[in-house]
């Protein structure tokens, strides 16, 4: 199952943008935490330590941001720049965790834009590219 070309409508993403972004950063955090423990996301934490990270929804207006510790990742407050913002459209997000394209394909069709510390970006990338998406409860999804 492809995933459609959509765009949030704008008022859906008025909505969104209202609302408070710590739950849903809350359950990002989580969800990687998660995956970590698994041992589904192979992260070096010592090379994202101290790091702070925004993924910006574009078409729903939402940004989650987060940090890096030694061991975990962590919601972040700040308002400042993060070291590393990842912005698309919630499809492309989908289809990046689906397989269904990659991080480079997306970045040169520039849907996938990735701003900051590019030594971080590469890391985050490749991160990205190693998690084995079938040992994840998206597996299911994956196999309609």
């Amino acid at each position: 199952m492809r995933v459609p070309e959509l765009t949030l409508p704008a008022g859906a993403a008025r909505l969104i943008g209202r609302l408070p972004a710590t739950p849903p950063a809350l359950a990002l955090v989580t969800l990687l935490n998660r995956l970590m423990a698994r041992g589904v996301l192979p992260a070096d934490m010592e090379l994202l330590d101290g790091r702070r990270f925004a993924v910006k929804v574009s078409d729903a207006g939402l940004t989650l941001r987060f940090a890096a510790t030694a061991t975990a990742f962590r919601v972040d407050q700040a308002t400042d720049e993060p070291d590393l913002r990842i912005t698309a459209k919630l499809a492309d997000f989908a289809r990046m965790m689906l397989r269904e394209d990659d991080p480079d394909t997306l970045f040169f069709q520039r849907r996938l834009l990735i701003e900051g510390d590019t030594e971080l970006g590469l890391i985050v990338k490749n991160l990205l590219d190693s998690v084995d998406w079938s040992d994840t409860p998206l597996a299911r999804f994956m196999a309609v």
